[in-house]
């Protein structure tokens, strides 16, 4: 059973029993997304906004071959610092609970967990998807495959703009996965609010989003939802400027011979080096719009 891999924090094992809310995190954004202590910085502030809520934060992660749903300050600080710690999807979990290594849960990893676990709601950053030049290379995340079979309501700033956005909205279309942007039209690009793509829906309040939600679980219809909430104004960076930045760094880890899961954190890390810091400040403020919305829906379901 799932459950004989996981230990359930005492704080979220109240909060589910008692039908509280509930909001899971994720933690590759700690270990892989943020450089040390903006990592530890950001994921306390991101709980400490979705507690002001009223709902409890549950940062999902694996320490010593155990699923962690919530963690200690400690393990926090542990998940941030440690070395060899293992990017965890789907494919992942087997060996890395086998071995009894340590692992952050991506966007897919993080949905299996919770939905395990009794999590409803998951806010992250942004989400995987069609990688651009996928027509060649396939590379498509496993983030699109577990929205479409897993049943986790998912609030991010959309999908990473460092990815192909049309293609990874045709794909989610094509899974029956419901995509809706808060509070505007327009599906956002990560670090900017517009991507140039409308969504189908939207939500303008946590009511509207949470009748929504209980609809499509009431009607036995699987898989996830995506809400995508655009980065605060005062903090996005032009969509024309990033395309520039990114088509920069994604030529550089060509050249590099980039492959793989490294291609997301190499790029990552790239764009922020080439707009000098100012993509990690905008990443820390989406994520904490992110939490803002998602626990209030979660709150309201």
């Amino acid at each position: 059973m799932f459950k004989d891999y996981m230990d359930i924090k005492p704080e979220v094992a109240e909060a589910l029993a008692a039908g509280k809310p509930v909001v899971a995190l994720e933690s590759t954004i700690i270990s892989h997304g943020m450089p040390y202590p903006k990592n530890v910085e950001t994921a306390r502030a991101v709980e400490d906004v979705i507690r002001k809520n009223g709902a409890v934060p549950a940062t999902i992660a694996i320490i010593g071959g155990r699923i962690k749903v919530g963690i200690t300050d400690e393990e926090l600080e542990y998940i941030a610092t440690a070395k060899n710690v293992a990017k965890v999807s789907r494919r992942d979990y087997p060996i890395v609970l086998a071995k009894k290594a340590d692992g952050a849960t991506t966007v897919a990893g993080t949905m299996i967990a919770a939905a395990a676990a009794g999590i409803r709601v998951f806010v992250t950053g942004g989400i995987g998807g069609v990688h651009r030049g996928a027509g060649e290379t396939h590379d498509i995340s496993a983030d699109l495959e577990e929205l479409k079979m897993t049943d986790v309501v998912v609030v991010c700033a959309g999908v990473k703009s460092i990815l192909d956005i049309g293609g990874t909205l045709e794909y989610l279309e094509t899974a029956g996965v419901p995509v809706v942007t808060y509070g505007t039209e327009d599906f956002p690009a990560f670090y900017s609010s517009k991507s140039g793509f409308k969504a189908e829906y939207r939500f303008d309040t946590p009511s509207e989003a949470a009748a929504a939600i209980r609809a499509k679980y009431d009607m036995g219809l699987r898989g996830g939802m995506l809400i995508a909430c655009p980065v605060p104004k005062e903090h996005e960076m032009p969509f024309e400027k990033m395309e520039e930045v990114i088509g920069q760094a994604l030529r550089e880890c060509d050249e590099q011979g980039v492959k793989g899961k490294r291609i997301t954190p190499f790029i990552l890390d790239r764009v922020k080096q080439l707009t000098g810091g100012d993509s990690l400040e905008a990443n820390i403020h989406l994520v904490l719009n992110n939490a803002d919305i998602g626990s209030k829906i979660a709150k309201e379901i």
